[in-house]
């Protein structure tokens, strides 16, 4: 009686055991699905950007996107080829630093499938002088420095023919190169160069035309120092841009909402209102 009295003990011990592996495996199975959950829900958005005000803005959106679950990564590069052939080769899941017509010439030349997600900020486009303070000025030869990639190519040369400083093939718009100028009285003489060396150039050229990003580092801005400004910004707005394959990425859309959000609007208007108008309600 005795021994089958112990046995039956071992017994329940073992079950009692055997019960609580199996509450504690339960358990664990039914805390492994919100754990799971909480990794995916957790994203990292890699982003390549060139200068303020962009670094500035996606810096500022950093902490807000992740309260939104996404970790943003801002990678700063160098030149304004880079952040295009990085997002292109999936280095990085999107750019911000340029617009929507140099977007389309990198596709065009690269049979890329960038895609425009949103637009955040026109630059104001302006022609600086460091000899003359007038466009009437300007000499007869004077020399002005242009960016050579097509799209800018062809916003400064349309700036220049609404303001009547030449005149160009009718129709030629933001698409024109200097084959399309028909009259130029003054017989300018234009020097296209990188977009990065046209704040340097100031030095040596008569006149340069940029965006405020390079003006503003000389202590220029387009309503106080620019003999002339662009009339029209829709098609140049600086956009967030990303690929065919992930724009319509949940992390993509978070980073667009917040960029595109009331703090970005009202940064730009305390810090930027002289050189940048943002480009959303």
């Amino acid at each position: 009686m005795k021994k089958w009295m112990l046995t039956l003990s071992l017994l329940l011990v073992v079950l009692a055991g055997c019960g609580k592996q199996a509450d504690s495996g339960a358990a664990n199975k039914e805390a492994a699905p919100a754990e799971s959950l909480q990794q995916q829900e957790e994203a990292t958005l890699k982003v390549a950007t060139l200068i303020p005000p962009m670094t500035e803005i996606l810096e500022l959106v950093q902490p807000l996107l992740k309260e939104e679950g996404v970790n943003l990564e801002i990678v700063v590069l160098s030149d304004n080829i880079q952040p295009n052939d990085a997002l292109a080769n999936k280095e990085v899941d999107v750019n911000f630093f340029q617009h929507v017509p140099y977007m389309e010439q990198y596709n065009q030349n690269k049979n890329a499938n960038l895609v425009a997600v949103q637009p955040i900020y026109h630059a104001i486009y302006g022609a600086y002088s460091k000899r003359y303070k007038s466009m009437e000025e300007l000499p007869e030869g004077a020399v002005i420095a242009i960016a050579n990639d097509p799209s800018n190519i062809g916003r400064s040369l349309d700036m220049l023919d609404k303001a009547g400083v030449i005149k160009l093939k009718e129709g030629a718009g933001i698409n024109a190169t200097q084959a399309d100028i028909i009259e130029n009285e003054k017989n300018y003489k234009f020097e296209e160069v990188d977009l990065l060396m046209l704040a340097r150039m100031l030095d040596d050229v008569d006149l340069a035309l940029m965006t405020p990003a390079y003006a503003s580092p000389l202590g220029l801005t387009p309503k106080k120092d620019a003999l002339l400004t662009e009339t029209a910004e829709s098609d140049f707005a600086i956009t967030l841009v990303a690929r065919e394959d992930n724009q319509d990425s949940e992390a993509v859309q978070k980073l667009a909402k917040v960029m595109s959000g009331p703090e970005v609007k009202q940064f730009l208007q305390e810090n930027y209102d002289e050189i940048a108008i943002p480009a959303f309600e």
